[in-house]
């Protein structure tokens, strides 16, 4: 009956009805999983705390229309023809006149079909019925030179399911989706589970709002896709249905549709992301990325009660899942600030950023983590990625055996690439006069340093901050780091956009 049609708002609609009968496969829904979707929604569309919360999603549906809240019938009877219009697709328009207001003046033409799903029409469509669209009257943008959109009975009820499938975030509605269905349907099936505890909730204590979601958009997208690819890998390694092995693209919208002013922001996380980010939850890498992720949560102060005491609020953001979503372009100053551990200037002070230092965090720097990053999300070819490995290995060696704390001070704090090029060349040059090798020869300098093949944006500085993560990690597993910490100096920082 139903099947996914590649926009957010029917799939997450549909990955709802599914997740409402427990049913993955949306192609094997029945008439009575259907039943008890539409249910929930006319006991609870009509009463709030979604009654006052639909708004966001329906201005002036029959579901908010404020004319109704002396005419409860009338709110009760559109709740039953919108959410049973896929019953109908082949009767007349009539049996949906106890709510007229919210339909066409005229019936649809009988040869039109649904934009979504290519099934009878069974009205034209305004903002009141399907999010983002435009309001009664505006013909702009719509087909067969009339006002509104073709949807079906089918679309409609999905669409209509579309806000239990979203989160509640800053006044709006967050919703996933994803070209795996899989992912879709998980994202749509955790929020329904939590927006159905939260309904329940707030009806028990006679609250009339729907509680927000503690978390920032950006913030709540990864860590609930954290929690999803978990769940999954589980699956995977008990042998249950986990999928794994694919690599979607996820994209998520941040919306209102609200009278009070429309607004969309989109989040996207293409498939090179995707697949870093699955593969950092494996058992080799997960223990250091959960450390790094644990320092980018805000930064919260502990407050006092009306009852004298003391409790800390949950923190809005994890600053590291915001930053996430500017990869790729992001990446080379990602690198530096959560890999290399270098301090950020910050405007908000409970920024994390701000207080991160190498000389407290060398423990976090970590290589595996990085050859990741480069492999999955740069793109780099593995034989530069080895090269630059290879030379980190070797000046850690030299710095350690020498104890050359200059070199190193040179190297992590070098404003420019001639500084860079100038020390290597002097401790080289150093190291031929009493017959030993140089640090780095004329081929594998070049190949690091000057050939751009592979990186979206090649600078000195990119390069230096991945060789100086090889050096800090090795730098350390010999001791070397401990026992100069207090004469390393922090790198500069860098300044938020």
């Amino acid at each position: 009956m139903f099947s996914y049609a590649g926009h957010p708002l029917i799939d997450v609609g549909i990955a709802t009805l599914a997740a409402f009968a427990g049913k993955k496969d949306p192609s094997t829904l029945l008439p009575e999983d259907l039943d008890k979707a539409i249910q929930y929604m006319q006991t609870n569309y009509v009463v709030n705390p979604l009654k006052s919360f639909l708004t966001v999603a329906f201005p002036n549906s029959g579901f908010t229309n404020p004319a109704f809240e002396k005419h409860p019938e009338k709110r009760k009877a559109y709740a039953e023809w919108i959410l049973n219009a896929w019953r109908q697709e082949d009767k007349n328009k009539e049996e949906g006149d106890l709510a007229r207001g919210s339909y066409p003046e005229e019936p649809f033409p009988r040869a039109a079909s649904c934009v979504f799903t290519r099934r009878p029409a069974v009205l034209n469509a305004f903002r009141q019925h399907v999010p983002l669209l435009t309001g009664e009257g505006v013909i702009n943008f719509h087909p067969y030179g009339s006002a509104g959109l073709p949807v079906s009975g089918e679309a409609l009820l999905a669409i209509q399911a579309f806000p239990l499938g979203c989160a509640k975030v800053q006044g709006r509605l967050l919703a996933v989706h994803s070209d795996d269905p899989d992912l879709t349907y998980r994202f749509a099936r955790l929020f329904l589970e939590e927006n159905r505890r939260a309904i329940q909730t707030a009806q028990q204590i006679g609250s009339s709002k729907l509680p927000e979601a503690p978390h920032k958009a950006g913030t709540l997208l990864l860590d609930k896709l954290f929690q999803i690819e978990q769940e999954r890998l589980q699956e995977s390694i008990q042998g249950a249905e986990g999928e794994t092995a694919r690599l979607p693209s996820v994209t998520a919208y941040h919306l209102s549709n609200s009278g009070q002013g429309v607004a969309l922001d989109i989040y996207h996380l293409p498939l090179e992301i995707i697949d870093f980010l699955r593969t950092v939850q494996t058992p080799r890498y997960i223990d250091a990325w959960r450390k790094i992720c644990q320092r980018g949560w805000e930064i919260v102060k502990a407050k006092k009660t009306k009852k004298g005491d003391e409790s800390t609020p949950e923190p809005r953001y994890n600053i590291l899942y915001e930053d996430i979503l500017r990869l790729p372009e992001k990446a080379a100053s990602f690198i530096r600030c959560y890999f290399l551990r270098t301090p950020v200037r910050v405007r908000d002070k409970g920024d994390p950023r701000a207080t991160y230092s190498l000389k407290t965090e060398a423990e976090m720097v970590n290589w595996g983590l990085v050859e990741l990053f480069l492999r999955k999300v740069v793109l780099m070819e593995a034989s530069r990625i080895q090269k630059i490995r290879d030379l980190g290995d070797t000046l850690a060696e030299y710095v350690h055996g020498e104890n050359d704390r200059r070199f190193f001070q040179t190297f992590l704090t070098a404003r420019n690439y001639n500084v860079l090029r100038e020390a290597l060349i002097r401790v080289s040059f150093a190291r031929i006069k009493k017959k030993q090798p140089p640090l780095i020869t004329f081929d594998p300098y070049i190949e690091i340093f000057e050939y751009g093949e592979g990186l979206p944006d090649v600078n000195w500085r990119l390069i230096r901050d991945l060789i100086l993560i090889r050096m800090i990690e090795r730098l350390y597993e010999l001791g070397w780091i401990q026992e100069n910490a207090q004469e390393i100096p922090e790198p500069e920082e860098e300044v938020v956009a």
